[in-house]
């Protein structure tokens, strides 16, 4: 069982050094992450960007660029089509969102010509190490999909568990989020969580544990499902959870982040890598984190 992003750390130390490719890398606070983890031997680096500005980057924060190959490309489209191709082409590489909108660089994920798009949809996960919870907590998705129907909601499940898979949880509980923990036809997501757990029964959905609805409270604390009535192994016992929709994910990690004083890594899966792809909000540390837990997802 993985209680700390330390945890997390060392396992990523121990899988073998992956190489990370960073789009449009002259950022400061990204470069800093990157250094992090290059210097405890959990990536390779390569920078993809403006060579004259990520020199400049590395030079303020003391960091000999010896230890990084550099591609010279200033231009943020042709950045981003040079480091998924990179990635596409190459095993044990990893992508990563420098200084670039969003939309630019999923925008070269996407084209077909480079092959990055997977069987599944995208999805954003997140890991969190909260001090009121047993373990460290998955949850999906957050930044991503906005209003997924059940069979968009079976591909977010499937690639977090292909996640909590590498990261050495063999058999994931998987906790489908509501408001109520009973089924209601007025409302979706209780609706939805059936569909699920009778898929899951029946093989379709696989390496994992499902159940649900589950309110919050429900999903992360024993007793609060036992004082409802709850008889279930996941209760009080999840190691992802499973959101309705964006804005409960988003508002879930928000208050993760800014109340808990929560440490979380982030990245995009379903594709043919993993893409470390995290908010200019993120801190640092929450960058490398994410790095680490890309190292871990590709193997």
């Amino acid at each position: 069982m993985l209680k700390t992003i330390n945890d997390l750390l060392s396992r990523a130390k121990e899988g073998g050094q992956k190489t990370l490719v960073v789009a449009c890398a002259d950022d400061k606070h990204v470069l800093d992450a990157v250094e992090k983890a290059r210097s405890e031997g959990i990536i390779r680096p390569i920078l993809v960007g403006n060579k004259e500005i990520i020199l400049m980057l590395l030079d303020d924060l003391t960091i000999d660029p010896k230890y990084f190959e550099i591609i010279d490309i200033m231009d943020h489209e042709q950045a981003c089509d040079y480091a998924v191709k990179l990635v596409c082409e190459n095993d044990g590489y990893v992508l990563m969102k420098g200084y670039v909108d969003t939309k630019v660089i999923l925008k070269s994920v996407l084209k077909e010509e480079f092959g990055f798009k997977g069987k599944n949809r995208l999805s954003h996960v997140s890991l969190f190490e909260v001090k009121n919870y047993h373990k460290l907590l998955m949850m999906s998705d957050g930044a991503m999909n906005m209003y997924p129907n059940v069979d968009e909601k079976q591909e977010i499940i499937e690639n977090g568990v292909k996640v909590l898979h590498h990261i050495g949880i063999k058999n994931p509980k998987i906790g489908i989020i509501a408001a109520i923990e009973k089924y209601n036809e007025k409302m979706p997501p209780t609706v939805d969580a059936v569909e699920l757990i009778k898929r899951n029964e029946e093989g379709k959905i696989t390496g994992c544990i499902i159940d649900g609805p589950f309110a919050l409270d429900n999903a992360i604390n024993k007793e609060a499902a036992v004082h409802k009535g709850i008889d279930s192994e996941v209760a009080g016992d999840v190691d992802m959870l499973l959101m309705p929709q964006i804005e409960t994910g988003n508002v879930f990690y928000k208050s993760m982040m800014f109340l808990a004083d929560a440490k979380s890594a982030s990245i995009v899966v379903g594709g043919k890598r993993p893409i470390v792809l995290t908010s200019r909000a993120d801190s640092t540390e929450s960058k490398f984190y994410s790095i680490a837990l890309a190292a871990l997802a590709e193997q």
